[in-house]
């Protein structure tokens, strides 16, 4: 396997025979690479991580190092990251730990820009993008095809839906709908559904106007959560996306930004 000669790896960190470790990387002992892993130059990777295949770490990047939070005492933890991700430069990821049960998990085809952190306990699905600088709490879930765009902060135990777009700068303290296109301006509020992102990704138009009427009827219609709920079950032709927009409203432990 191609390990370059400044490159320290632990002896007993497992490494495909197809991985590429690059310049000055340091692999600790409990650290897994997959097939065709590339490890491009000063990557730091440590405790007990799982790195899947195909993936592409660019330089100074850390990845499964101690939790920041102060009730971390060293209990073993995890971190787990799937296939095909691009981690771009100086960007941060953190183990899990006892709160959150200890495992910090990364799907796959996920595109983390420079400089992002993903604290303890983060749940990321796939085909994910974070922004430059944009920075996940501990315990946030993030939905498949989400978009959290540059330097977003994202407070620890929030949601964020599959297929939301979080604008740049924005501040999230309660959790982000699905499908929905979400801004911090004066305050953080929803406008309408991500259509631009729903129809790249191949959603019909029929869906698109059901969720784009569902989101008016929660944020713009001056009724409560409830009363809107019920008007979507009335007015909007029933579809898989409204019904996990609802159950992802009636499962909200933070609430939802509206």
């Amino acid at each position: 396997m191609p390990i370059h000669p400044t490159a320290i790896v632990d002896p007993r960190a497992r490494i495909a025979e197809s991985a590429d470790i690059g310049p000055y990387c340091i692999v600790g002992a409990e650290v897994s690479v997959g097939a065709g892993t590339r490890l491009v130059a000063h990557n730091f990777l440590e405790g007990v991580l799982s790195i899947g295949e195909g993936n592409v770490l660019y330089p100074y990047s850390t990845i499964g190092v101690a939790s920041q939070d102060l009730k971390y005492q060293g209990e073993p933890a995890e971190t787990r990251i799937g296939d095909r991700n691009k981690i771009r430069e100086f960007v941060t990821i953190h183990r899990g730990t006892k709160g959150g049960g200890l495992i910090t998990h990364i799907g796959s085809d996920n595109l983390l820009m420079a400089y992002t952190h993903v604290a303890h306990d983060v749940q990321m699905g796939s085909h994910i993008v974070l922004g430059h600088a944009a920075t996940l709490g501990g315990h946030v879930v993030v939905g498949d095809w989400a978009v959290v765009s540059a330097s977003c902060g994202v407070h620890q135990f929030c949601r964020i839906g599959r297929h939301a777009i979080v604008g740049g700068y924005s501040v999230i303290t309660q959790d982000v709908l699905p499908f929905s296109n979400t801004v911090s301006e004066r305050e953080t509020r929803v406008f309408g559904a991500n259509r631009i992102g729903l129809e790249r990704r191949g959603f019909p138009g029929d869906t698109i106007e059901g969720l784009q009427t569902a989101l008016r009827l929660l944020t713009r219609s001056q009724l409560n959560t409830s009363q809107a709920i019920e008007r979507i079950r009335a007015e909007v032709p029933p579809s898989s996306e409204v019904e996990e927009l609802i159950e992802f409203i009636r499962s909200s432990e933070r609430g939802v930004v509206k």
